[in-house]
């Protein structure tokens, strides 16, 4: 027996869809990988407020970070998992099921 249709709504994840939390995984999905310090700068947060969204992301899974010294100084770099990419396009199929107007009944 068929479960009927999936609600479009159901990808809707209130852990990305926080305005700062969205904006970080839509620029790493973008990048595939960026620098912390990259992020701070395209977003313009201070470190202290990335790092909490980043917190949070990487706790719910969503997002991943790489540590490495370069330039003689520890960099971290920071990316979407698996399980992260998937969540923020369900996420944004949410919200264009949310926004856009529905097809006409035939």
């Amino acid at each position: 027996m068929s479960a009927g249709p999936r609600d479009p709504l159901d990808g809707f994840d209130t852990t990305i869809h926080a305005p700062h939390r969205l904006r970080i995984c839509a620029l790493l999905e973008g990048a595939g990988e960026a620098e912390f310090a990259l992020v701070q700068k395209q977003l313009g947060l201070s470190a202290s407020a990335l790092s909490k969204h980043v917190t949070v992301l990487m706790d719910a899974g969503y997002v991943e970070q790489r540590k490495a010294v370069r330039d003689t100084r520890q960099r971290v770099w920071l990316r979407l998992t698996r399980q992260g990419r998937a969540a923020y396009q369900g996420h944004l199929a949410a919200l264009r099921a949310i926004v856009e107007p529905p097809a006409p009944a035939p």
